[in-house]
């Protein structure tokens, strides 16, 4: 048998903004999340979903770094793509960016069956921060887009199944401690891409799992899958069964909406968008996973500038058909100790009239059911298989794991040689039991907060910097009282107070002590400043980040000279990025210059990483006109009245 398959490197030349550096503040509150349900209405939820909503929600985003560092200037920009092609489908992939499948072309017809972003712009998604839209994107760890959404992943050439070539990524997921594969393969002559995913605990205790793969198609496609009800989850953080919406329906939706298809049991878990000719993309797998949803933007002014803000002007809008393990995203799955998961999707063209049993029929002629159970069997003992060529590389967090608990991980090798800067000080307290102190004055770097590195902590030399690590790890932990503790023992020793300070003013905050905390706030910001050694992009980076927290702290209490003060000892650069710009507006208005704040709006900026669902530009607005919100900054994904 002759094999065609290949793999070959290729760069994707787009628009693309930077994505700057990563926030340095530890993250020790969460970001704003919309995704999230109201206690009360748990009753009302059948008991699986009701429980697996409730099952270890994220808490908090530690280790991992906030990443709002990007803007909104695009210019050309190189980025690495692996393809992956055989005689009818070629598959464009972005290692360096979460695997992200960019695009999905199948020859014969000519039909890009993906939504394919012709920009690279990051926008405030991810759990973490920046997320991009487009193509088919693999999230891992929580509820949300994961934050690896614009990180690099490893990945290298593997022998598939049927003897050609197969293209694996992997990598450590870091808030759940998981490490985790997708292979993806095209059979010889197929008109389907296969991708096997496998997540592996290698913990001696269950942990939440989560795994949704969402799929950007354009927004005019009818989309179907095999349900006659649907969870709804409006941006009204309501939950509730209704019938599965028309596609006429989807297309008058004015809302933001998701909605979860309620598949039975028995039936085949699959899920198509077509056109009005009825040509598409399906997506189906192995019963496993068993979530299907569809996510519409909706047709109000919010939705449509969302849709603007994520690409360029021209470029169309998507919606997303996703599938998941759980029946919503609102849940996490317990994977047992020591275990782990596996399933296989397949991607391809379908052709076919509306109606989702005509859909059902053309894809089991296409592709039956029992032949991806029988591709899922044949997978399974070559996901062991060790990787051969290196095509991209990924984070040395999996390799510091590896090292400390001396794992065995067949078929995902965490090399040493993937240890770099940020592993170094972690590698010498595994190695040395000490953390040393950094030789240079800089920005601390990141936390690891999980239990084995917070027993380490615990009994290491009790430096400022140990410290001050070893209290965001007990804040983490839920000791928060012990955490306070820490960071005030570091303080009487510590050559840098202003990281500890920062950490104290969020404990203050969330204690209540809003005085206090703006008392530290500002103290905080005087020693970043008097420490600062240069205008690069670590200390400017957390210059803004301190800067803009502070500022936000003595507005809450009124202290507003304090605040102007801190924003006139930002760098001039930091000052002009939207974000900063409707800080200045309310800084104006609480100044008593209403008028002033109105024409910064007038003048126009651009929040670049204006978290999904927040609404404070609109909220400042009312504050400052009775006219309407101006469509430039109308983000809402909700009534008004909600």
């Amino acid at each position: 048998m002759v094999i065609v398959t290949t793999i070959r490197r290729e760069v994707l030349t787009l628009p693309a903004a930077e994505l700057g550096p990563d926030n340095p503040l530890p993250p020790l509150r969460l970001l704003h999340e919309v995704h999230r349900i109201d206690d009360r209405d748990r009753d009302e939820l059948p008991r699986d979903i009701a429980r697996q909503a409730g099952y270890e929600p994220l808490r908090s985003l530690l280790p991992v770094r906030v990443r709002d560092g990007y803007g909104r200037a695009r210019e050309p920009r190189e980025l690495d793509a692996l393809v992956i092609e055989n005689e009818r489908l070629r598959a464009t992939v972005l290692p360096g960016l979460g695997g992200r499948v960019a695009s999905l072309f199948h020859k014969p017809t000519g039909r890009e069956l993906l939504y394919r972003n012709p920009v690279f712009q990051p926008a405030n998604f991810a759990l973490n921060g920046a997320w991009y839209s487009g193509g088919i994107e693999w999230n891992i760890g929580a509820t949300g887009h994961t934050t690896l959404s614009c990180s690099p992943l490893h990945a290298a050439r593997v022998t598939a199944p049927d003897g050609g070539e197969m293209l694996r990524l992997w990598e450590w997921e870091r808030l759940r401690d998981l490490p985790f594969q997708i292979d993806l393969w095209l059979p010889e002559d197929s008109d389907f891409l296969y991708v096997g995913v496998r997540i592996r605990n290698p913990h001696e205790r269950p942990v939440p799992t989560y795994w949704w793969s969402n799929i950007a198609v354009p927004e005019e496609r009818r989309v179907l899958a095999p349900a006659e009800k649907a969870w709804q989850f409006g941006y009204e953080r309501r939950l509730q069964k209704v019938p599965a919406p028309s596609c006429a329906a989807i297309q008058q939706l004015p809302y933001v909406a998701d909605y979860f298809y309620d598949l039975p049991d028995a039936r085949r878990r699959w899920i198509a968008a077509l056109d009005e000719d009825g040509h598409g993309l399906v997506q189906t797998s192995t019963d496993l996973l068993r979530g299907r949803k569809l996510f519409v933007w909706g047709k109000g002014p919010g939705g449509r500038r969302w849709q603007q803000w994520l690409t360029e002007p021209g470029a169309g809008g998507y919606c997303e058909i996703q599938a998941g393990l759980a029946r919503t995203q609102l849940e996490h799955v317990p994977l047992e100790a020591e275990s782990e998961v596996s399933w296989l999707e397949a991607y391809g063209p379908l052709s076919s009239p509306e109606a989702a049993d005509a859909v059902e029929a053309r894809l089991e002629a296409a592709l039956p059911r029992a032949d991806v159970d029988a591709a899922h069997a044949a997978w399974k003992p070559h996901a062991d298989t060790e990787p051969g060529e290196v095509l991209a590389v990924g984070s040395g967090w999996g390799a510091l794991e590896v090292l400390r608990a001396d794992w065995k991980l067949p078929g995902t090798p965490f090399g040493e040689s993937t240890l770099g800067e940020a592993q170094e000080p972690w590698l010498q307290l595994l190695r040395a039991g000490s953390f040393p102190e950094p030789r240079r004055v800089r920005p601390p770097g990141g936390t690891l907060v999980a239990p084995h590195w917070r027993d380490m902590l615990e009994t290491a030399p009790a430096t400022p910097l140990t410290e001050y690590h070893l209290g965001v790890a007990q804040w983490h932990g839920g000791d928060r009282a012990q955490a306070v503790r820490s960071w005030e023992r570091a303080l009487e020793l510590a050559p840098s107070l202003w990281p500890l300070l920062r950490c104290l003013a969020v404990a203050d905050q969330e204690s209540g002590n809003h005085e206090r905390a703006a008392d530290r706030y500002a103290d905080a910001f005087d020693d970043l400043c008097h420490e600062r050694r240069d205008n690069g992009a670590s200390w400017t980076a957390a210059t803004a980040a301190l800067g803009r927290e502070a500022i936000e702290a003595l507005l809450a209490v009124r202290r507003t000279a304090e605040a102007r003060g801190i924003w006139e000892r930002l760098h001039p650069g930091t000052r002009e990025r939207g974000r900063f710009r409707l800080i200045e507006a309310g800084l104006l208005l609480a100044e008593g210059q209403p008028e002033a704040a109105r024409d910064l709006f007038r003048a126009g900026f651009e929040v670049a990483d204006l978290r999904e669902g927040a609404e404070a530009i609109g909220r400042l607005w009312a504050r400052l006109s009775d006219e309407p919100l101006p469509a430039h900054y109308d983000f809402r994904m909700r009534p008004p009245e909600a």
